[in-house]
C-alpha cells in the first residue's frame, strides 16, 4: 500500500510538471511548454468555430446562428451592464478573456492539460487585464490625472494586489481541481471520474473563467466611475 502511494505521488508531479513540448533552436534554443503549444490549439479551435459559425449569417437567425447570438448577446448586455455606455468599446477584450480562460479550463474533459494550470500563463492573463484597466483609465480621463491618481497609496497598492489575485486565484483553482481529478482517477473506479469530472473539468471551469472576467470588469467600472466624478 505505501509502495502504491508513492508511485502514485511520482506520477500526480509528473502531472504536475508543465513539460517542455519541443525547442526552437535559434538563440542557443528557446524551450515551448505543453501550456503553450495547447493555447495555440484553443486558438486555432476558436477561430475554426468563429469562421464556420459566422460565414453564412442570416438576417432571421436560426440553429446554430441563433444559439451564437443568444450567447454574445448575454455577454454584452453582462459586461454593458457592469461597465455602462462609456464602457461599452472595452467589452469585446472582456468577451475574449471569458472565452479563451473557459476553453483552457475545460480542456482537460478532451485529454489536455488546462494552460491555466501554469502560472505563467494566468500571471500572464492577470498582467493583461490589469493593462487593460489601467489603459481605459488613461484613454478616459488622461495621463496626468492617471499619474495623479497614484498620490493615494491605496492605487499603487492595487497595482500589485489585483493582478496577483486574479493570477492565483485562476491558478490556485484550476490547479487543485486538476490535483483531485487525478487523486480521483487513481483511488475511484467506475463512473465516479466522470461524474466528478462534470463538476471540476466543467462546472469549475467554467466558473473560474467567469470570476476573472467579472473581477476585471468591476477593476474597470471602479476606473470609469472615478472619470465621471
Amino acid at each position: 500500500m505505501q509502495k502504491e502511494g508513492v508511485i502514485m505521488a511520482e506520477e500526480l508531479m509528473e502531472q504536475l510538471d508543465n513539460h517542455t513540448a519541443f525547442t526552437i533552436p535559434i538563440f542557443g534554443g528557446i524551450p515551448v511548454p505543453d501550456s503553450c503549444v495547447v493555447t495555440w490549439i484553443i486558438i486555432a479551435v476558436l477561430v475554426l468555430l468563429s469562421i464556420i459559425l459566422t460565414r453564412k449569417l442570416k438576417k432571421v437567425p436560426t440553429g446554430s446562428q441563433c444559439i451564437l447570438e443568444t450567447f454574445m448577446d448575454f455577454l454584452d448586455n453582462f459586461f454593458t451592464g457592469i461597465l455602462g455606455e462609456k464602457g461599452k468599446k472595452y467589452v469585446p477584450i472582456l468577451e475574449t478573456f471569458i472565452i479563451y480562460i473557459g476553453f483552457s479550463n475545460i480542456i482537460g474533459v478532451f485529454g489536455f492539460v488546462p494552460p491555466t494550470k501554469d502560472i505563467n500563463v494566468t500571471a500572464a492573463l492577470a498582467g493583461m487585464a490589469i493593462i487593460l484597466v489601467q489603459t481605459s483609465f488613461i484613454i478616459e480621463k488622461g495621463p496626468v490625472k492617471w499619474l495623479k491618481s497614484f498620490l493615494n497609496p491605496i492605487n499603487l497598492l492595487d497595482l500589485v494586489t489585483r493582478p496577483l489575485s486574479l493570477c492565483m486565484r485562476l491558478f490556485g483553482n484550476v490547479l487543485g481541481a486538476f490535483v483531485v481529478m487525478e487523486l480521483i482517477k487513481h483511488c475511484v473506479p467506475g463512473g465516479v471520474p466522470v461524474i466528478a469530472s462534470g463538476y471540476f473539468d466543467l462546472f469549475d471551469g467554467l466558473l473560474q473563467a467567469y470570476v476573472f472576467a467579472f473581477l476585471t470588469s468591476l477593476y474597470m467600472a471602479e476606473a470609469l466611475e472615478e472619470e465621471e466624478k
